[in-house]
């Protein structure tokens, strides 16, 4: 346990010594706020609370992609990464503390989005939901810090973020996290459910008491995060073998 947090503590303040790398983390969460919830939710209370858990799964997407997928490709190429894998702790301290330092990335990315949400909209929710939806984000964060991982260990960094990138952003539009929660255009409907995107968003507007999960957006987080899970496991082995063998 005091390795993992070692190894947490490291990459968090490595993390926040860039502070574009803290910014951008919440940026472009907060930024679709402001350009779409704001003017056509923001004076709906339902429309504006579900959109905001959007807006923050959105962000915990863009943590676990961006902070695994472009952190872990760049750690890569470094020269202090193959001498810790050389180190007798094992793999877990690193991994347990890049995943930790992701749900810190989170906590922070979803920030902005929720101080856009209590000033500029008619959001509302109470503070015993506010806690299990933050909780039900944290789960909701698991395939894509998977993810993230699967990608920084498979490419090198040029193209892990072009990869991150056309992940991202179709995941959340296909996932409806960008168009109105209450009415959704026809497509995204029937595309929505099948994406990880889309049963994160409804684990959050459940926690947060607004619906129930759909039967088949919750079997897809599932085999997503399942799938994401043994590529990530996958793509670590194959880097530990074709660098240290």
């Amino acid at each position: 346990m005091s390795l993992l947090l070692t190894h947490a503590r490291y990459q968090f303040l490595e993390t926040v010594r860039v502070p574009i790398a803290v910014i951008g983390n919440g940026f472009f969460p907060a930024a679709s706020m402001l350009f779409f919830v704001v003017p056509f939710a923001g004076d709906h209370p339902v429309g504006a609370t579900m959109a905001t858990a959007s807006m923050m799964i959105f962000a915990v997407m863009s943590s676990g992609l961006f902070t695994h997928g472009l952190g872990v490709a760049e750690d890569r190429a470094q020269p202090w990464d193959p001498y810790t894998r050389t180190l007798p702790a094992g793999p877990w301290p690193r991994l347990g503390g890049r995943i930790l330092n992701a749900v810190a990335m989170t906590l922070i990315g979803v920030v902005p989005v929720l101080l856009v949400s209590a000033l500029l909209t008619e959001a509302t929710v109470t503070p015993v939901r506010l806690l299990l939806g933050l909780g039900a984000l944290l789960v909701a964060s698991v395939p894509f810090q998977l993810l993230g991982l699967f990608i920084g260990y498979a490419l090198p960094s040029k193209a892990a973020i072009a990869v991150v990138q056309l992940t991202l952003f179709p995941m959340a539009v296909g996932g409806g996290l960008l168009t109105n929660p209450v009415d959704a255009p026809a497509f995204i409907d029937a595309v929505a459910p099948f994406l990880p995107s889309r049963g994160a968003v409804e684990l959050v507007w459940a926690a947060i008491g607004h619906g129930t999960p759909g039967t088949l957006p919750l079997v897809m987080f599932g085999v997503w995060t399942a799938a994401a899970g043994a590529l990530a496991a996958w793509a670590y082995r194959r880097d530990e073998g074709n660098r240290f063998r």
